[in-house]
């Protein structure tokens, strides 16, 4: 996937502009595909050469008027294309699993900390995910009955606390295992 399709479908969601999709990316589709700010303005920019985004200048009060930016029918096309071609499966580069893995020829016990520090990071952004969960798609103020845009966000987001989950539940077994490994002294 390139950044464009990302910002297609963030900008199909909801028009906006280059800080209001930065932010989109910070909260929520940024968990799934990563840009930053400058990477995002420089395709926005291109994609609007391009003929597959619309701006339009927005007057704000006491300060410079903003763009904001929509998907146009040719932009619509790209994603269609792009929604339509396969994609393989996704390869898996782990760089905490290869550490593990590392550990047997030095000290297991000393990537104790390290695998702590991941297992809290993923524990915080389950706990931001389901939040969000219950901010947009289960708690009083979700829309009833959602539509298939929201359907879909719905279910991706139950992708991610799935992968969170069995993430943390991977960790709890590494932790496991490097303290079985310390307890057990460098000759097990």
């Amino acid at each position: 996937m390139a950044l464009d399709h990302a910002i297609l479908v963030s900008l199909l969601e909801k028009p906006g502009s280059g800080y209001e999709l930065a932010r989109r990316f910070e909260r929520s589709i940024g968990y799934f595909w990563t840009a930053t700010h400058q990477q995002i303005y420089r395709v926005l920019g291109r994609m609007e050469a391009d003929g597959l985004l619309l701006v339009h200048e927005v007057p704000q009060q006491g300060r410079p008027d903003k763009k904001e930016y929509s998907v146009t029918d040719g932009g619509r096309g790209v994603l269609a294309q792009w929604l339509h071609k396969p994609i393989e499966p996704e390869s898996l580069r782990h760089d905490l699993a290869v550490k593990i893995r590392g550990a047997a020829f030095d000290d297991p016990a000393a990537l104790t900390a390290e695998v702590a520090r991941h297992r809290q990071a993923h524990r915080d952004r389950l706990a931001h995910y389901l939040a969000g969960q219950v901010r947009d798609f289960t708690g009083p103020e979700a829309p009833a009955p959602p539509d298939a845009g929201q359907e879909l966000q719905h279910v991706v987001l139950r992708g991610g606390i799935a992968y969170e989950r069995m993430t943390i539940a991977w960790l709890d077994d590494v932790l496991d295992t490097l303290h079985r490994l310390a307890a057990a002294g460098p000759d097990a």
